[in-house]
């Protein structure tokens, strides 16, 4: 947790130092009168996002200490797909031939990693297991 906190403090003092040197701060209140939904609503977004991203980065570091940085790197690509789908259906994006093909090369990493990690088990089930070997005496 420790490590992600000063990552992330070091990200936000990066981004915020190039914020500043070009002149981005003036762009968010430009963005916001320019916002369909109005200005108010613009930084609601805003802080919202802010607040689910923190939940992301929390859960994932979660998911990485609890179990182990391969099943957090695989919860995480698993949202690839998940996400195209829902911005899809929910936000009536159009799926274009990149979207396809990112789904597809998505969906087809998954299924080798799971036939590998099956094929993988099955093979070790059949393989006889080594009896362990005591140097004790049996008197």
């Amino acid at each position: 947790m420790e490590i992600q906190m000063v990552m992330s403090i070091f990200a936000t003092l990066f981004c915020t130092v190039g914020m500043i040197v070009n002149k981005d701060f003036q762009a968010i209140s430009r963005e916001a009168r320019e916002y369909e939904l109005g200005t108010v609503k613009y930084y609601v977004v805003l802080v919202w996002c802010a607040i689910f991203w923190q939940f992301y980065y929390l859960g994932a570091i979660g998911v990485v200490f609890v179990a182990s940085s391969l099943v957090g790197g695989i919860t995480s690509a698993v949202l690839l797909p998940v996400l195209e789908i829902l911005a899809v259906v929910f936000f009536r994006e159009k799926f274009t031939a990149e979207k396809g093909v990112a789904l597809v090369l998505s969906l087809w990493g998954f299924t080798s990693y799971f036939y590998g990690q099956y094929k993988r088990k099955k093979k070790m089930s059949q393989t006889p297991q080594p009896q362990p070997h005591s140097n004790a005496q049996i008197p």
